[in-house]
């Protein structure tokens, strides 16, 4: 081989191989991304079919109930609510009333079974998307009555 085709196979193969690197990198921060929707976009039907991502609101008042490890509880933004089932043990800040974020996938009966659940962890906090979220929905509840 002359010194130009080696030149130009070495950067063809270097080329090559950072493309598959690149591949790679990029499909597994795709299986690893959680999108966040609210309770009134699953209710719309814009949530990611056959997908994990995360649903965030308030905890339900007297929605939780416990069987062994499962749990069933609703999420609501006070627009739309979503029932949940968690099979696992809870964070300890996890309450009805309070804040939690929810990650999992949704089933075809409506019924989101979460892998993980995130409870707020102060009094005053709250995720940025779910605060917003809940602002949106009541300010629709009052645009409608």
């Amino acid at each position: 081989m002359k010194p130009r085709q080696k030149r130009i196979a070495l950067i063809v193969g270097g080329l090559a191989s950072l493309a598959v690197a690149a591949t790679l990198v990029l499909n597994a921060l795709d299986s690893n991304i959680a999108l966040y929707v609210t309770p009134s976009e699953v209710a719309a039907g814009k949530a990611p079919q056959g997908k994990a991502f995360r649903i965030g609101g308030m905890v339900k008042e007297g929605s939780v109930k416990r069987n062994e490890l499962t749990v069933n509880f609703i999420v609501t933004d006070t627009a739309k609510e979503v029932p949940v089932a968690y099979t696992g043990i809870l964070p300890d800040l996890f309450k009805e009333g309070k804040g939690a974020v929810v990650q999992g996938k949704l089933g075809p009966d409506g019924l989101f079974t979460a892998s993980e659940v995130l409870a707020k962890h102060d009094e005053n906090y709250m995720p940025p998307e779910a605060q917003h979220a809940l602002d949106q929905a009541q300010k629709a509840q009052k645009t409608l009555q």
